[in-house]
């Protein structure tokens, strides 16, 4: 039997998403899943319910729980990642610590401060993953749809693993994009590539026909613009449909968050997930309401179709040889040709016996490059950061982070991120007896007598203009 082992299996839903996606692949039934997380609390219901489905439906299919990672990989064939550094805690002091000093983040997964926090404290774990794997089952690929999918990637990308990351933002968004158009999305021939969180439908085509011309005239009619602002005002300036929504896309760049009137004028509607704090809101409810109470009690032990997860196509792909395309993120060397071949990089991806392939896109349109390489740069200082534990690269990861530097000074961020490492520091032991440096703020007295040091040509003409207008 083959062996998939599955580290985070205390993600019940999607953990029970994923195994039900593998028993409904008739090729894959006879798999052996080995469920892995810090605990058995919960992997204990996930199990139940597995024997329920399994018992149900005459499936040859086996399921063990354990809370030793060494012995989960040992021999797998396949390793999904789905776990969350730290839970709801962790991601609490995400999302309130950063709104205390002016930063409003929706999802706080991906990039600003939220994302560079969790990958500080995720990325140390999945490289342990990944040497355990080389060690234990070095011929293994690793599925990851663990978040911030793109630092983790970048981070994997410097291992010796085989890994793809996972994601479902193509799959839904071309869902509203078939919608927009009033086309069957399996009629749509689409090209999608960037970095995740950040891929553009540089192609949009019904058989050879441009779809754009259609599409951008839908965003010009209210009722279509008012249920996706962020995206539909991205599109319309930059010229290419993005595959985030207005939740995740407004914290990506410095135009949507950075104050109340931006705020209430392109996330004011809850029902379309802009508002502060939506995930971290959802995933606390969620995790109060489901406490005491063993969610996967009244779920029916009938076998559902396929989601549209990629994760079982990919291993039926894999094991069959029946090929399977589809958007993943991986090492970009030469995959698109303007971003740098050391990030990760979200493109058109096969899948056949032989293994995981890229196709190689080429250069994105040079505006759609530029909005991806100011989230690369935070990418490439967070993953340094977090291998390193230098907490001035924390500094200038969010620094750079585009909603982050349009409302903070940089003494404010320096403040912020020592506040994070400090309340954070229990998931953090990367930066154990480091400490930022202090920068106090230097007041200036009203009548201050400029040191006498050799003053820039350039501030001397301008002092001589100065002069002048007098």
């Amino acid at each position: 039997m083959r062996k998939i082992a599955i580290i985070g299996a205390g993600s019940i839903v999607f953990c029970k998403t994923l195994m039900l996606d593998i028993m409904a692949t008739k090729d894959l039934e006879d798999s052996e899943f080995v469920l892995m997380a810090p605990s058995t609390t919960k992997t204990s219901q996930v199990n139940a319910f597995a024997d329920k489905v399994i018992a149900k439906n005459g499936l040859k299919t086996k399921v063990s729980i354990t809370t030793d990672r060494r012995e989960a990989l040992k021999d797998a064939d396949y390793v999904i990642c789905s776990f969350q550094i730290g839970g709801v805690q962790a991601f609490e002091l995400d999302y309130k610590i950063p709104l205390k000093y002016g930063v409003d983040q929706c999802i706080g997964d991906t990039l600003g401060p939220g994302g560079i926090f969790r990958a500080l404290r995720s990325i140390p774990v999945v490289l342990e993953v990944a040497k355990d794997m080389e060690e234990l089952c070095p011929h293994a690929i690793l599925l990851n749809y663990v978040n911030p999918m793109a630092m983790i990637c970048w981070a994997l990308g410097e291992t010796n693993i085989n890994f793809v990351g996972l994601c479902h933002g193509v799959q839904t968004t071309l869902d509203l994009i078939s919608g927009y158009v009033d086309l069957p999305k399996s009629e749509i021939d689409f090209v999608s590539a960037g970095i995740n969180h950040m891929g553009w439908f540089i192609k949009l085509e019904h058989k050879g026909q441009d779809l754009y011309p259609l599409l951008r005239d839908k965003f010009e009619h209210p009722e279509y613009y008012v249920n996706e602002k962020v995206r539909g005002e991205v599109f319309r300036h930059f010229g290419y449909f993005m595959t985030e929504s207005t939740g995740h896309l407004s914290e990506y760049v410095p135009w949507f968050r950075k104050n109340q009137k931006a705020l209430d004028l392109y996330c004011d509607e809850p029902s379309f997930g802009g508002e502060s704090g939506a995930y971290y809101t959802w995933c606390n409810y969620v995790a109060n309401k489901y406490q005491d109470e063993e969610i996967l009690s009244q779920e029916s032990d009938d076998l559902p179709p396929r989601s549209v997860e990629y994760c079982a196509y990919i291993i039926e792909a894999l094991e069959t040889g029946k090929t399977f395309k589809f958007s993943g993120n991986i090492r970009n060397d030469g995959m698109i040709t303007n971003l740098p071949p050391e990030c990760c990089a979200e493109g058109p991806v096969y899948a056949d016996r032989t293994g995981l392939h890229r196709t190689i896109v080429g250069e994105l349109p040079p505006q759609c490059a530029a909005l991806n390489l100011t989230n690369i740069n935070v990418q490439r200082l967070a993953v340094l950061a977090a291998k390193t534990g230098d907490p001035e690269t924390v500094v200038q990861a969010c620094a750079l982070d585009p909603l982050t530097s349009s409302v903070l000074t940089l003494k404010e961020i320096r403040d912020m991120v020592a506040e994070m490492l400090e309340s954070e520091k229990q998931w953090l032991p990367q930066f154990a007896g480091k400490t930022l440096r202090p920068t106090p703020t230097i007041k200036i007295p009203e009548n201050v007598q400029r040191a006498e040091v050799p003053i820039d040509p350039a501030l001397a003409i301008f002092s001589r203009f100065g002069e002048l207008a007098k």
